[in-house]
């Protein structure tokens, strides 16, 4: 039952993590990301995007490791 709880601790860690990560890109950049790939379809901004989410998912991975 404690390693369920710390995984679930370590999980919302996580997601706070990739929120602010997220918040900050969009800050960051000088056009909405949420609007290039949703409503514009940006390929491009979209694999920017999921490479730069794959590679928090490693850093925090191995970090909680």
């Amino acid at each position: 039952m404690e390693q369920l709880g710390l995984t679930l601790i370590y999980t919302l860690l996580g997601l706070v993590v990739f929120m602010i990560a997220l918040i900050v890109m969009e800050v960051l950049t000088k056009f909405s990301i949420r609007h290039k790939v949703a409503e514009e379809g940006n390929i491009a901004v979209a694999i920017v995007l999921a490479a730069i989410i794959a590679s928090l998912g490693m850093i925090i991975s191995s970090a909680i490791q």
